[in-house]
């Protein structure tokens, strides 16, 4: 066997060197790979970035950039291809085998967002609970621990925990001053106060939004409930008949019968004769979403589109078909929770059906309802003719307040019309019959009444079919027999 000279051996040094050296480069690779890959995403070149970060995982799984190339690609299937689900795999193996690294904390937070998005009824946050406490619990100084605090906040919100939820929120504001998280932890600290019948409390707390926070969307959205509030529950000025409104307008409805309320205060009418919805914003009267004959009930979706319920199942903007409510066929309410489950009464069924955004329906059993509100506790109000009960239920369908027809009136009334909610609590309801006779009452998140008054009283002559609550405290009504608006301030 040949011997190499002694100035071609390596030395020891050089020979323990080699490893490092394979090591530097390995790392020098992979920042390559991740920067490629970062440059390519920048430019929108969304398959050219994941197959660069998937090759970056394949040849340098140890590498530092392998949890960061995991978080993005997560990140690119939840923003970009707005696919959760394929988010997940990538999120498993950064929990599974990069679990100290610091991009663990993000994507626990984004395991716990994903998992709270499928939930479909508080019971079914537990999980993402879990991935909350993780980021708490494991990183107790990351960025990320402000929105977990959020987030976990709400899913105790969400399950009737309003003591501990207020506490979450109280944290995330005080522990995280400067986030972007303040905006949103003062807002819910503020809905959680109402939520445990501290009204004073609620409303300091959303104008110390205001004042802090002045630019936010939460700010925006605290100037209206404040108003509201104060309009309804502390002030609780009578009634009083404004007239046609807008004013101004004059025959420009064919049979208004149903009102809703859309996205951003817009105000949805389904004209009967046009077997159409049509949106008021501001000045502004367009036709919204396809025809729809014989509509029950009309709807704003979460995302803004319109949908209507007939004979033939719900109908919707943001759907080809309609879909089939099964033996539905007497719909007499329906209303849309915060959950995105679609809440029918048929007046044939003694009980409420539910079907989810996926598809799947079951029933709650339930007096036979004749009108439907959702409520911004994650339930529904019900009226119920049969039992002359206005009913409160929370998610699970369970009644949380119940509500005797006439309880703080002058007199009993004995039907309900229509229900409608705002998103600051108040439940209006238009009555009729009994002793009350025609008219509209208007309760507080405790079943209180607030505002009440008859049509009589008001000077209203029509017939009202339907109304809505603005956004300033004040009750828009639909007279069909008129073709007119009613507003009462």
């Amino acid at each position: 066997m040949s011997v190499l000279p002694s100035r071609f051996r390596p030395t020891a040094a050089l020979l323990c060197a080699l490893p490092v050296l394979a090591l530097a480069q390995d790392a020098d690779l992979a920042e390559k790979l991740y920067r490629s890959g970062d440059r390519a995403y920048a430019a929108k070149a969304y398959k050219e970035a994941a197959d660069t970060w998937a090759q970056l995982l394949q040849t340098n799984p140890k590498s530092d950039y392998a949890p960061m190339a995991l978080l993005r690609l997560a990140r690119h299937q939840v923003e970009a291809e707005r696919q959760p689900d394929a988010a997940m795999p990538f999120l498993d193996r950064l929990r599974a085998d990069y679990i100290k690294a610091p991009e663990a904390a993000e994507g626990l937070l984004l395991r716990g967002e994903i998992l709270a998005g499928k939930a479909r009824k508080a019971g079914e946050l537990k999980d993402a609970m879990a991935e909350f406490n993780r980021v708490l619990d494991l990183f107790p100084d990351a960025p990320a621990c402000a929105e977990a605090r959020l987030q976990l906040g709400r899913a105790w919100r969400d399950q009737g925990q309003w003591g501990r939820a207020l506490q979450l929120f109280v944290d995330a504001f005080r522990l995280h001053a400067g986030s972007p998280v303040v905006p949103k932890a003062l807002f819910e600290a503020a809905e959680t106060l109402d939520l445990l019948g501290d009204t004073p409390g609620c409303l300091r707390m959303l104008q110390r939004l205001r004042e802090e926070a002045p630019q936010s969307a939460e700010a925006q959205e605290a100037a209206w409930r404040v108003a509201v509030r104060v309009k309804q529950r502390l002030q609780k000025p009578p009634l009083r008949n404004e007239g046609s409104w807008p004013a101004g307008r004059a025959k420009w409805l064919k049979t208004p019968i149903l009102l809703a309320n859309g996205l951003g205060g817009d105000l949805l009418i389904y004209q009967n004769d046009l077997d159409r919805t049509f949106r008021l914003h501001g000045s502004d009267f367009t036709p919204q979403g396809p025809t729809a004959p014989g509509a029950k009930a009309l709807l704003a979706s979460p995302s803004g589109a319109v949908w209507m319920l007939t004979k033939t199942g719900l109908v919707r903007e943001d759907a080809a078909a309609a879909q089939p409510l099964g033996s539905l066929n007497a719909v007499s309410g329906a209303a849309l929770d915060r959950w995105g489950n679609l809440w029918v009464a048929d007046a044939k069924t003694p009980a409420l059906t539910l079907f989810s955004p996926e598809g799947t329906s079951r029933t709650m059993a339930s007096p036979p309802a004749n009108a439907l509100a959702p409520l911004n506790t994650g339930g529904v109000a019900i009226a119920s003719d049969t039992d002359r009960k206005l009913l409160f239920l929370d998610a699970e369908g369970q009644p949380r307040l119940v509500v005797p027809y006439g309880k703080d009136l002058p007199a009993a009334f004995r039907y309900v019309t229509a229900l409608a909610a705002d998103g600051a609590g108040q439940v209006a309801a238009l009555v009729d019959g009994g002793d009350f006779g025609e008219g509209v009452v208007v309760f507080g998140p405790d079943g209180a009444v607030l505002r009440q008054a008859t049509f009589k009283a008001l000077g209203i002559s029509g017939r009202i079919t339907s109304l809505a609550l603005d956004r300033t405290g004040g009750l828009i009504l639909c007279d069909r027999r008129n073709d007119l608006l009613i507003r009462l301030n």
